[in-house]
Order: C-alpha cells, then structure tokens, then sequence
C-alpha cells in the first residue's frame, strides 16, 4: 500500500516537472527585444525534403544584442532557412547576403511589451492549471487507496504532503513569470 502512494506522489512530481519543463521552454520562445538564439533552433527548414530542426543544417549565433547570425552548413539551405523563418511568422525579416543570414530583432515598443507580458501570464496560468490537474488526480488516488484500505490519518497526512508540493511547484512558476516579466519591461 505505501509503494502505491510513494508511485502516486513520483506520477504527480513527474507531471508537475514536465509542466515546468513545458513553461521554460515556451518562456524561452517569447521574445524579449534582445536576440535570443533558442527563437530559432526550434524553426523546421525543409531540408531535402524533410523537415529538419534549424539547429541541424545550419550554426545560430547572436552577433549582438539585436542581431542574430544563421550560418548554415550547405550555402544551398540559405533560400530555405529564409523560407522557414517567414513561415514561422515571427515577424522578422531575415537578411540573406549569400554566405548567411542575418536577423535584426527591433526594439520593443509599449504596446508590444504589454502584449508580451500577458502572453507569458497567460502560459503561466496555463502551467499552473496543469499542475494542480497532476494535484487533483494525486489526491483523488490518496482518497481511493484510503477506501480500500490505507489509514486515514495517513491519508490525510499525504494529502497535505500534496499539497505542500502543489505550493512549491506553482510558487516556481510564478517566479519564471516574474522573471521573464520583468526582462520583457526592462527597456
């Protein structure tokens, strides 16, 4: 009985983390005004026909803070490493002069600094959701095991422990909010 609650809390800590995995990795995809090279690594180029992560045909680089270099490996990728950036619809215009690509990432204005930080509240909200989702499923697993046997004060013990690390997850993505709120104000 207690190796089925010990599964309950690992199932829940794996889905908690995963959401958190999930936050930073979208986080990273929101742009800041400064370059960001984790922007472009994720974009797919058609690569002799198939679809084939940037980071793969070609080197991302950050020349300065508002310039990001793609070197591809193949001067023949340059048309479609150009293609695969206006189709990722990042509103940025990529620069070809026959041996790379350059990206200039221009300044933020207000309003876009607005618009950003909602889009990060809201995929912190979203992160949330999702680990009180692995909570309310935890619990309703701790309720089950104490009708089919568990002790009740133990159960309501786990279902503090359970609660207690709900707290710290959600505590952890409001400070990846908080940060990357205050890095996308920050002119």
């Amino acid at each position: 009985m207690e190796e089925d609650i010990q599964l309950i809390f690992e199932t829940a800590k794996e889905s908690m983390e995963a959401s958190i995995t999930h936050l930073n990795k979208e986080l990273g995809k929101i742009s800041t005004g400064k370059a960001n090279a984790s922007t472009f690594t994720e974009i797919l180029v058609s690569y002799y026909g198939s679809p084939t992560p940037m980071n793969q045909v070609a080197n991302v680089s950050i020349a300065d803070t508002r310039t990001i270099v793609i070197q591809p490996w193949e001067k023949s990728m340059l048309g479609p490493i150009e293609k695969a950036i206006f189709e990722a619809n990042l509103g940025l215009t990529p620069m070809n002069d026959g041996e790379l690509v350059r990206i200039s990432i221009p300044p933020l204005t207000e309003d876009r600094r607005k618009d950003l930080a909602k889009k990060v509240k809201s995929e912190g909200e979203d992160a949330k959701v999702s680990i009180r989702n692995a909570r309310r499923d935890a619990m309703s697993d701790i309720k089950k095991a104490v009708k089919d046997g568990y002790p009740e004060d133990a159960g309501k013990s786990k279902e503090d422990e359970m609660d207690e690390l709900t707290k710290s997850y959600i505590n952890r993505v409001d400070k990846m909010v908080k940060v990357k709120e205050e890095d996308i104000m920050h002119v």
